[in-house]
């Protein structure tokens, strides 16, 4: 029938409209920004970086000691917009493992430019570069609000946890696991150290050592 698409579209319309007098459910829209929905746990908007908290080096800020990046730039490689933008440190620094590590000392993000892709979460090797669930990024200022840097990337890993909770603790939980496995290897090496250096100390002198 000639018009039949589009008077069940009115229908649904009406449905909604009328219903959403009796039905929460029915609400398709809410009165924004007054009133804002919670972003979905698997929510994207741009990329941001964590650092563990309560890490201290020297005198740097919480978020650069604790900075979980290495700039292996292997995301500033694949990026297809290429729009990451990272400067490696010439020193090292240790990371949540105490392993020395080299640290971004530039690492930008033109989130002008970024399509939210999540290839640069993907292809990290250190869980150190998740996507943001922000979206009320508007600016005049294209270039000086839209090239993030660095400082405005790192976030803790609290802040981690409290948009994405499922996939954080996942990680927080291998890394514990790491760091578990890690202190056992330590302890084992420092345990063979100190029986090697006790079964060289008790072993006698060859003949002639002594005279």
């Amino acid at each position: 029938m000639l018009g039949e698409g589009i008077l069940r579209g009115l229908a649904e319309t009406a449905r909604n409209f009328f219903g959403s007098y009796v039905s929460k459910q029915r609400y398709t829209t809410v009165e924004y920004p007054e009133v804002r929905i919670a972003p979905i746990e698997a929510a994207r908007v741009f990329p941001f970086l964590v650092y563990d908290e309560g890490m201290k080096d020297g005198g740097r800020p919480e978020w650069e000691a604790g900075l979980r990046c290495t700039s292996c730039q292997i995301c500033e490689k694949e990026c297809p917009p290429k729009c990451i933008f990272i400067e490696k440190s010439k020193e090292k620094k240790p990371d949540a493992f105490g392993k020395q590590q080299f640290y971004p000392v530039r690492f930008d993000i033109d989130i002008s430019v970024c399509m939210s892709c999540q290839i640069c979460v993907e292809v990290c090797p250190f869980d150190s570069i998740k996507m943001d669930t922000q979206f009320e990024l508007a600016t005049d200022d294209r270039f000086g609000d839209l090239l993030v840097h660095v400082d405005k990337l790192a976030k803790s890993n609290s802040y981690y946890n409290s948009i994405h909770p499922s996939e954080a603790s996942a990680i927080d939980h291998h890394r514990e696991e790491t760091k578990a496995m890690l202190a056992v290897k330590a302890k084992a090496a420092a345990e063979a150290a100190a029986a090697k250096a006790a079964t060289a100390a008790a072993k006698p002198p060859a003949a002639g050592e002594g005279a």
